[in-house]
């Protein structure tokens, strides 16, 4: 059976500012650090050994990473698959000028916010050569820390739905969000625990 468990990086300093997350690389908050030592302390006294971690190499993913991963004895591995989505004109700018000036409402999987910025379809097919890595490798105990935008991305293709599912639906979690996923030997997959908060207490 394999096992992956995602975890949605803590407090970052553009969650406080109004500034858009995106692949402006912001660190994470005082608070947000604290947050992912306790993700760390909370999974290592319920982890067995043995699990590899993957993470964005974007500051803020890395960090909690890096923190979390201190106290379950081992070292991430940092993949650009992993970074949020790149929203172009708008990385460095706030929300609200995201607000007042995006060029195009995203209605399918196929619109992008301003000429530079990913589609939800990029996005996806940025993932999916990692997506196919992991679940196909031999590892069946997985850690991935990375954005929101991204992890739903991946919970869809974790359920097998295809990219359009996006227009209609997601399955999006928190900051500091921990979900845990596991494929049966059987092949089945499901999501046993979504976005739980509770382990950055």
């Amino acid at each position: 059976m394999k096992t992956i468990i995602t975890i949605q990086h803590t407090e970052s300093v553009h969650h406080t500012n109004g500034m858009v997350g995106s692949w402006t690389d912001w660190e994470l908050s005082p608070r947000g650090i604290e947050q992912a030592k306790n993700i760390g302390k909370n999974l290592a006294a319920e982890l067995s050994d043995g699990y590899v971690m993957y993470s964005s190499d974007l500051l803020r993913a890395k960090q909690t990473a890096e923190a979390a991963a201190e106290y379950l004895d081992i070292k991430p591995v940092f993949r650009t698959e992993l970074r949020e989505r790149n929203l172009g004109e708008a990385v460095g700018k706030s929300v609200q000028w995201l607000r007042e000036n995006m060029e195009k409402p995203e209605r399918t999987v196929d619109d992008r916010l301003f000429p530079s910025a990913e589609s939800r379809r990029e996005e996806w097919n940025r993932l999916l050569p990692f997506f196919r890595e992991i679940t196909k490798s031999n590892d069946e105990k997985i850690i991935i820390v990375s954005h929101g935008d991204l992890l739903s991305v991946f919970n869809a293709m974790w359920l097998g739905l295809p990219v359009e599912s996006l227009e209609k639906t997601e399955i999006f979690g928190v900051s500091g969000g921990v979900s845990f996923l596991f494929e049966n030997a059987e092949g089945k997959r499901f999501i046993k625990k979504m976005s739980d908060t509770s382990y950055m207490k």
